[in-house]
């Protein structure tokens, strides 16, 4: 029966975005230049994805063949089913928004309300296609196996191909946003989105391939490898305590789809509250049937109050990530009036306040793990980890309306709407830079309780009863994990770095050769810079994935299980720090930009405007490339331990 509701949960989910999808795609799109562009952005979004699944082709089938070789034919179709649900969770999301995006600019001429109504579907069918593939992969594979270990092949496959979105499409469009922005604002002085900008519809695009493909295939890996994790940690209870995760994973299912109907605007005209009323309602209707299920499998509550931990952390940790990434807070502000002396001032500024914000995070993080621990030991770890994961739906439903807002703007400014549109999408991209934000900061505190349920269930795998770290092997494991995560985030930013110097060097290129350009007289070349920007992605993205990979199969097998116990530990502390700094700094950044561009402190134009783009050219590639990036690597780094520790056990050097 709990196998049956999983599955009834999953289509439920995968109907209701059908139902979703045809409302959206039934809407008029507008004009056609709106259509023109809206087309060319969904021709660059392809034409990436298709030749990034394209480069991941070989290195799946590769990698299926070893472990067909090393375990066995079930293992590896595990990891491709895993490979392919993620990427095609990532490809069903990219497709939606870039069909939302123009329809919500449409809906814009009429009101706030309808525009916040399409954007809102749109990010919803994402939600509920990672949430409802991944359980449905899980379930599936559980069913046909009746052996959880036979599903730690599919969290391998749906963590690898999450990696490679996160770090190929966060490449992409911070590359071209970069670009975009260093000569249009900085050095031409045009509006962001202004259809002479050569490098606007790659901006564009980039905005999809990574905040909503990479985004959808992050999270779709965290669901499925929680739920992994969570059933392998319950075999040592029983098999209510393996099946406990799929329950709750469906009625989370149940509950996000509810709860998008509380997404509605009041009078006061806020979205941010009219968003949050539906998380606020997923998580109540979650804590009712996690109550009902925790009661019926166990007769006792101690599951219940450790899932409901995980709720309570989904709560806070968006109230700290709103309350240092938001416009109108005072933490923002700081960094805006630091901008009046220059970019070195914004800088130190932000940067001061990324660093900050870790503290009252990783308060909570500890916070969750001694109560989840004091309930139901490393079970309960996992099961608040699965608690905070089982609102995916409308957690990546909140995050994906954001870049279907800020596409809609795009498309607003370049087909020249009225300026009534334009300030309706920039209500909504406002909202959606802080919708972004949290979405991070979730996945980032989810990131790490996931990754310590895998380190929980490798130590169970390996008899690993404790970690001496007077054991020079294991310091050398501690330290190689810790110097992992600050050598992938310098790999993602130098290449973030080189492709923007492309697309600085082409827009000045084209500003100078094409004659009235700047006049808007001629139209620029838009598909060079989105084939700068996708060759530039996919170059780049092979050698952080080599050492997500490599690293722990190195270290495993020269030194020993200890040794790879010690450097999962290091990975996942300075993975955690170092992600909540850059994201939380990057945001704060941007939302400073923004504060000014609305009038304040001089406005577009000004000295402190100009400092301010400098700041949020430079938080770019730390919130939407190297810092999502190091939630995938942990767990990568976790799940590949966790699949060879058998291997790794019988064949280390140490």
């Amino acid at each position: 029966m709990v196998i049956l509701f999983g599955f009834i949960a999953s289509i439920f989910a995968l109907l209701y975005s059908a139902l979703l999808i045809f409302n959206i795609t039934s809407r008029p799109a507008g004009s056609a230049k709106m259509i023109e562009i809206s087309d060319a952005i969904k021709k660059g979004a392809n034409a990436y994805l298709f030749r990034q699944y394209k480069t991941l082709l070989p290195i799946v089938v590769i990698l299926s063949a070893v472990l067909f070789f090393a375990f066995n034919v079930t293992t590896a179709i595990a990891f491709i089913l895993g490979a392919f649900l993620s990427g095609l969770a990532g490809f069903i999301g990219m497709n939606i928004s870039v069909r939302a995006n123009v329809r919500t600019a449409e809906a814009g001429k009429k009101d706030l309300k309808s525009a916040l109504d399409v954007a809102f579907k749109g990010g919803s069918v994402t939600g509920l296609v990672v949430a409802g593939l991944a359980l449905l992969g899980v379930t599936s594979l559980f069913y046909f196996t009746q052996d959880v270990a036979m599903t730690i092949g599919f969290g391998f496959g749906a963590s690898l191909i999450s990696l490679f979105m996160r770090v190929g499409g966060g490449i992409y469009t911070k590359a071209a946003d970069v670009g975009a922005d260093l000569v249009g604002k900085v050095e031409k002085g045009i509006p962001e989105d202004d259809p002479r900008n050569p490098a606007v519809i790659a901006d564009n695009v980039g905005d999809n391939v990574g905040d909503c493909a990479g985004m959808a295939a992050d999270l779709f890996e965290s669901y499925a490898v929680t739920l992994i994790a969570a059933m392998l940690l319950g075999m040592v209870f029983g098999s209510n305590a393996v099946l406990f995760p799929l329950t709750i994973g469906a009625a989370a299912i149940v509950a996000s789809v509810i709860g998008t109907f509380f997404v509605r605007l009041d009078n006061s005209h806020n979205i941010w509250k009219a968003l949050y009323k539906g998380i606020i309602a997923t998580v109540i209707i979650s804590a009712i049937l996690f109550f009902l299920i925790s009661y019926y499998l166990f007769q006792n509550l101690n599951i219940f109050y450790a899932s409901l931990v995980g709720l309570a952390v989904t709560l806070i940790i968006s109230y700290i990530t709103e309350f240092y990434t938001a416009r109108d807070r005072k933490a923002v502000r700081e960094i805006a009036e630091a901008s009046k002396t220059g970019a070195g001032t914004n800088i130190i500024s932000g940067l001061a306040l990324g660093l900050r914000s870790t503290y009252p995070t990783v308060l909570l993080i500890i916070a969750a793990i001694f109560a989840s621990y004091y309930f139901a030991g490393v079970y309960g770890i996992a099961i608040a980890a699965l608690g905070m994961l089982s609102v995916t739906g409308m957690i990546v439903a909140v995050d994906s309306y954001g870049p279907i807002t800020d596409n809609a703007g795009g498309i607003a400014e370049m087909a020249g709407l009225p300026e009534k549109v334009r300030k309706t999408t920039d209500a909504l991209d406002a909202v959606g830079n802080t919708t972004k934000a949290v979405t991070k900061g979730f996945a980032i505190g989810a990131a790490a309780l996931a990754a310590l349920s895998l380190f929980a269930a490798y130590a169970e795998a390996t008899h690993l009863q404790a970690i001496d770290v007077l054991k020079v092997n294991v310091v050398i494991g501690l330290f190689a994990g810790g110097a992992v995560t600050f050598l992938f985030s310098s790999l993602l930013m130098r290449a973030v770095g080189r492709a923007a110097f492309s697309i600085v060097e082409e827009v000045r290129r084209q500003f100078k050769t094409i004659k009235g350009l700047m006049q808007g007289k001629a139209k620029p070349d838009y598909e060079k810079c989105v084939d700068i920007t996708t060759r530039a992605a996919l170059k780049e993205l092979i050698v952080p994935g080599v050492l997500a990979v490599a690293s722990p199969l190195a270290v495993g097998f020269l030194l020993g299980v200890e040794a790879l116990g010690g450097m999962l530990a290091g990975s996942i502390v300075t993975g955690l720090l170092l992600a909540i700094t850059m994201t939380t700094a990057g945001a704060a950044w941007d939302n400073a930009k923004k504060y000014i561009e609305e009038g304040n402190l001089g406005g577009k134009g000004s000295d402190a405007h100009k400092a301010a783009v400098i700041g949020d050219t430079v938080g770019d590639p730390a919130k939407d490339t190297a810092g999502p990036a190091l939630n995938p690597l942990i767990k990568v780094l976790n799940m590949i331990a966790l699949l060879f520790a058998g291997l790794i056990a019988a064949h280390s050097l140490l």
